[in-house]
C-alpha cells in the first residue's frame, strides 16, 4: 500500500484544504538538491524545503555532528542546566550576528521565536512600570501562526478567523525609494498616538507576501525613528537569515541594528526543529530583579536541544566556509543572468533577485491558493521541479550546493511553463 493511500487515512496536512487538494507526494529519500518519491523519480528542490535545507539534504558534516552528539548527550532540560552544544552555539552565533547582540534565548520553531520576541518586548516595558500595548508591523508581513506572531502578520488568508482575538497592531507600508518620506510620516503618527512596544519586520524581503523587496535606506530610517521613541525593533530573519540575501543576515545591509533577532529554518539546515531569539544586553538587563516574577517565565520543553545545537554549529561552520560562499555567489550570478533573459517575457510583470532569492511576478491574476496557482505547482512537479508559487509569484530559493545543471533545469522549466499558461 502506497504512502499516499496510508496518509489519507489519518493525516491532516498544513496549508491544505483536504476537500479540494491533490494527494501529497510521497517522498522516501533526499540527497543534495534532490528529493525522491516512492516510484524512484527525482525532483529538484528549488525552494530548499521552505528555505531550510540550504546546505543540501543529508549533508554529511551536519549528520556526523548530530550522530556524535546523540552518542554523548541526547537531551536534558535547559531550565537549571546547560551543556556544551548550547554554549558553543551561542558563541558562534554572536560572532556572526551584529555586535549589539549579546544574549541567546532558545525556542523550537520560527513562530515561537517571534512569539518570545514579542513577549520580551511587552514585558520589557512592563518591568519598567510602563504599559505599552501596541505593535508596529508591515502590511502583508508574515511572522508565524502562534497568536503573537500571527498578530504581527498581515496576510488575511492566514489570520481571517482569528482577527478578533489578536494583539493590537498598527501597520505601515514597506518603504521603497519613492515612498520613504511618506512611510516615515505615517510611522511618526503611529508613534505619537499609541503606546508602542515594538516594531516587528522581515528585513528587506517579505517571504510569504511573495518575496517582496523593500529599501534598506527606508528600513534604516524606520528603525532609527523607532529608537528615537525608545521602541524596540524586532528583526524576523527566519527566512532571510544565514546567507540567503548574499550576506549572513539581511540586517547586515543596515546601519541601524535591531534590538532583537528571530532565527530558525536554516539555523539547523532543516535537520532539527530549533530557533533562536537573540537580544541586546539592555533588553536582558530589564529582566534582572530580586522579584522573581520579573524574569522571563517562558519556556519550551525542547529548548536548546543538544542534537539541534550540534546541527546548528556544523551549519554555521559551513556557512562561513569558502565552499559555501562560492556556492552563494554562483547562484546569485546565475539568477541575475536568468533575470536578464526572462524579464522581457510577455507573461512576466517583474523579476527581482537578491542573493540566492529569485522572484518572478506573473502578469496574470490568481488567488493565493486558487486553481491556477495549483495548476502551476503541478506543471512544475510534472517536470521534476519543486517550486511552490505564492499567488502569482514564482520564486526560486535553492540549496547552496545545487549543481549548475540543476539550476539551469529549473530556469528552463519556468520558461516552458510560461508557454503553457
Amino acid at each position: 500500500m502506497s504512502l499516499v493511500h496510508r496518509d489519507k487515512k489519518h493525516l491532516w496536512h498544513p496549508l491544505t484544504q483536504h476537500k479540494t487538494a491533490s494527494p501529497p507526494l510521497g517522498i522516501v529519500k533526499a540527497e543534495g538538491a534532490l528529493l525522491f518519491d516512492e516510484e524512484g523519480r527525482s525532483y529538484i528542490d528549488g525552494i530548499a524545503s521552505w528555505y531550510t535545507c540550504m546546505f543540501g539534504h543529508g549533508n554529511k558534516k551536519i549528520m556526523d555532528a548530530m550522530t556524535k552528539q546523540m552518542k554523548e548527550l541526547d537531551f536534558t532540560m535547559f531550565s537549571g542546566f546547560t551543556h556544551r552544544p548550547a554554549v558553543e552555539l551561542s558563541e558562534k552565533l554572536l560572532e556572526i550576528l551584529p555586535e549589539n547582540q549579546s544574549k541567546i534565548f532558545f525556542n523550537d520553531n520560527g513562530s515561537t521565536a517571534v512569539e518570545a520576541a514579542i513577549k520580551m518586548a511587552l514585558q520589557y516595558y512592563f518591568n519598567k512600570g510602563e504599559k505599552r500595548d501596541t505593535l508596529i508591523a508591515f502590511e502583508d508581513g508574515f511572522h508565524g501562526d502562534t497568536f503573537g506572531a500571527m498578530s504581527a502578520s498581515g496576510l488575511s488568508s492566514y489570520n481571517g478567523p482569528f482577527e478578533d482575538f489578536l494583539l493590537k497592531v498598527e501597520r505601515i507600508p514597506v518603504p521603497t525609494d519613492d515612498t520613504i518620506e511618506s512611510v516615515i510620516s505615517q510611522l511618526g503618527g503611529i508613534l505619537k498616538n499609541n503606546a508602542c512596544a515594538a516594531f516587528v519586520f522581515e528585513p528587506l524581503v517579505q517571504g510569504a507576501a511573495g518575496m517582496k523587496f523593500h529599501s534598506a535606506e527606508g528600513l534604516n530610517a524606520l528603525i532609527g525613528c523607532c529608537h528615537q521613541h525608545e521602541v524596540l525593533c524586532i528583526a524576523d530573519e527566519i527566512m532571510t537569515g544565514f546567507g540567503k540575501t548574499g550576506r549572513h543576515f539581511a540586517c547586515d545591509y543596515l546601519t541601524q541594528k535591531p534590538d532583537i533577532f528571530c532565527l530558525s529554518k536554516a539555523l539547523t539546515a532543516g535537520m532539527f526543529p530549533l530557533s533562536i531569539t537573540s537580544t541586546t544586553e539592555a533588553v536582558f538587563n530589564a529582566f534582572l530583579s530580586n522579584q522573581v516574577t520579573k524574569g522571563f517565565f517562558h519556556a519550551h520543553t525542547y529548548s536548546a536541544h543538544p542534537i539541534g545545537c550540534a546541527a546548528a554549529i556544523a551549519a554555521i561552520d559551513l556557512l562561513t566556509s569558502e565552499e559555501i560562499g562560492q556556492g552563494i555567489r554562483r547562484i546569485a550570478s546565475s539568477h541575475k543572468m536568468f533575470q536578464k533573459r526572462i524579464e522581457t517575457h510577455q507573461k512576466i510583470k517583474e523579476v527581482r533577485t537578491i542573493g540566492v532569492i529569485l522572484a518572478l511576478d506573473l502578469d496574470v491574476e490568481m488567488d493565493r491558493y486558487g486553481s491556477l496557482r495549483d495548476e502551476l505547482y503541478q506543471l512544475f512537479l510534472d517536470r521534476g521541479v519543486i517550486l511552490r508559487p505564492l499567488g502569482n509569484t514564482v520564486y526560486v530559493l535553492p540549496p547552496y550546493v545545487i549543481q549548475e545543471q540543476e539550476l539551469s533545469f529549473i530556469y528552463n522549466s519556468i520558461e516552458e511553463v510560461l508557454e503553457q499558461i
